[in-house]
């Protein structure tokens, strides 16, 4: 047989056995996992492109797989700060906060991360609206719960946000507490270069 035509064989095979690898990889990663997973991964990926409506979407139906899922909660309340629905925001994260607080298990890092986020992006929606002692509270509330997951910007949201002076949560929260201390014509509580460097937070 002619060793060129071997030869390209091979080569065919070789391909068609990596692209056949990567589906198959590719689709184990989107399909795998718990119910509501899926829609979650999709709906962060809308989230991150800016396609709100698309990522609410998406949210609804991981939870219409799995109620109660944290992710879709936590991105439903993101989507809902991102366009402005504060009200809608603080309604999801009582309710996401409330719900860890009964469910959580101590062993659950994840979940207390989960946590940390809702309570920091609940005091940042506070922030927003002017709300300063319970914005304060909520941060407080979030650092003592998992001070990691708040820390501050890792080089995925250094990335992401293209800047790597990004405000953290224990800033913020010492910030609002020195101005909340002085008397109020003295306090300068909103600069909004500074607010602007705000993030969420999605464990």
């Amino acid at each position: 047989m002619n060793p060129a035509v071997i030869e390209r064989f091979i080569k065919l095979m070789v391909i068609a056995i990596l692209v056949s690898g990567a589906f198959y990889l590719g689709y184990g990663y989107f399909t795998s996992g718990a119910p509501g997973d899926y829609y979650v991964r999709k709906g962060d990926i809308r989230l991150g492109d800016g396609l709100y409506d698309e990522a609410l979407e998406n949210f609804n139906r991981a939870l219409e797989e799995m109620p109660n899922h944290r992710g879709a909660l936590m991105g439903r309340a993101l989507v809902y700060i991102q366009t402005k629905r504060y009200d809608k925001a603080i309604a999801e994260l009582d309710y996401l906060i409330d719900y860890l607080n009964r469910t959580l298990e101590p062993d659950d890092p994840t979940g207390r991360g989960a946590l940390a986020a809702a309570y920091a992006n609940r005091g940042i929606v506070h922030d927003y609206l002017g709300q300063y002692e319970a914005a304060l509270a909520d941060y407080v509330a979030s650092l003592n719960t998992d001070p990691e997951t708040v820390s501050g910007p890792d080089i995925f949201h250094k990335i992401l946000y293209g800047s790597d002076d990004l405000s953290t949560v224990r800033q913020r929260a010492r910030y609002l507490y020195e101005q909340l201390q002085l008397p109020e014509e003295e306090r300068l509580l909103r600069v909004p270069e500074l607010d602007a460097k705000q993030r969420m937070y999605k464990p």
